[in-house]
């Protein structure tokens, strides 16, 4: 294969930085409502990312965040960043 070069190199490029634009940033209350869509079991997985538009590898680990940080604060793990007043008093 011959290496990319002149105009194709550049289209590529742009294409790139374009979905690079285009990405969609989730909200914590996005992704929060999206999982919970996916635990309440009324559509199915793959419906709910279609829906979405997010692949089924992200709304996995978003799933397997939202348990770890419940476990973590069920488990008594209440560690968490000072408030700028806190740290000022």
């Amino acid at each position: 294969m011959r290496p990319k070069s002149g105009p194709e190199g550049s289209v590529e490029k742009h294409v790139k930085d374009i979905r690079r634009k285009t990405r969609r940033k989730f909200s914590a209350e996005e992704k929060i409502r999206i999982v919970l869509e996916g635990l309440r079991g009324e559509y199915s997985i793959a419906e709910l990312y279609r829906r979405e538009g997010i692949a089924q590898g992200l709304y996995y680990t978003w799933s397997k965040e939202f348990l770890e940080a419940g476990k973590k604060r069920l488990s008594g793990d209440t560690e968490r960043q000072a408030t700028s007043g806190e740290v000022t008093a």
